[in-house]
């Protein structure tokens, strides 16, 4: 069953529902045609999903050219005005080009960065053994986008028990309006319905439903339990991306040694 009032505090932006939690059996089932892509990796020990927070690469890259343009642009007329005239424009006329100037080139460098620097893939792997999970996470931070530390991929490890399901729908700015349906993972403080931490899981709440469906039968079952899938997985390192510039410069997916091993192995 899906929860219809929420469990966790505080529920996620956006909260429709709560899915099933990890000890109930899943309240879908999951169609290897429907969803997006077949599971990196399957085994006994480990399961391996393909999990990224953006949709596409490439778009954010033209973005950010198009704002340092704006942001050259209100400098240039600047100048201009100045030579021009000989003299310095008004206060405010002066306030609104530093204005348009600075958000024009903070936006472009967040753009640019979450494009070229989001790996190709931030998976996330579900260690039956260990009764674990593994998320290869990209953080980043738009109120410092200059900023080494604040960006970076780190890999965080939970314990499956305390993972929580959401369906979300938020309003977002699309070509022509609309919602943005995802399923996000809360994490609780053991025995509680306590959120300490919260991350993107899928997009779409049918696709997001049916993954978690099968991270559910893989932690309960084992891979017997999954679907067959007609497709191969996707080589997310070695995937021809001649004619996307981000997906290029994006970095593969390179675990670190230590948690790659315990990841993928028994206790």
């Amino acid at each position: 069953m899906a929860f219809t009032s929420p469990l966790l505090d505080k529920p996620a932006p956006g909260w429709k529902y709560d899915l099933a939690t990890p000890d109930l059996p899943p309240t879908t089932q999951p169609y290897p045609s429907i969803l997006s892509n077949p599971p990196n990796y399957a085994n006994d020990v480990y399961l391996e999903l393909a999990r990224a927070k953006l949709r596409v690469h490439g778009i954010g890259i033209w973005l950010s050219v198009f704002l340092f343009f704006c942001s050259i642009v209100a400098i240039f007329i600047l100048f201009a005005y100045i030579s021009t005239t000989g003299s310095a424009p008004s206060i405010l006329i002066s306030i609104a080009f530093t204005i348009n100037f600075i958000t024009s080139l903070w936006g472009g460098i967040y753009c640019w960065r979450m494009d070229v620097e989001s790996p190709r893939d931030q998976p996330i792997r579900f260690n039956r053994l260990r009764r674990k999970v593994y998320v290869y996470r990209f953080f980043h931070d738009g109120r410092r986008p200059f900023s080494r530390s604040a960006w970076g991929v780190r890999v965080e490890t939970y314990n499956w028990d305390d993972l929580r399901a959401e369906a979300c729908s938020v309003y977002g700015a699309m070509g022509t309006g609309g919602f943005i349906e995802t399923v996000t993972l809360a994490v609780v403080s053991p025995g509680t319905n306590k959120v300490i931490d919260r991350f993107h899981f899928a997009h779409g709440i049918q696709q997001g439903e049916m993954y978690w469906a099968l991270a559910q039968l893989f932690m309960q079952q084992g891979p017997q339990a999954l679907p067959t899938f007609s497709r191969p997985p996707r080589d997310w390192n070695n995937e021809k991306v001649t004619f996307n510039l981000a997906r290029r410069l994006a970095p593969k997916v390179k675990w670190p040694e230590d948690l790659d091993l315990e990841s993928r192995t028994a206790p």
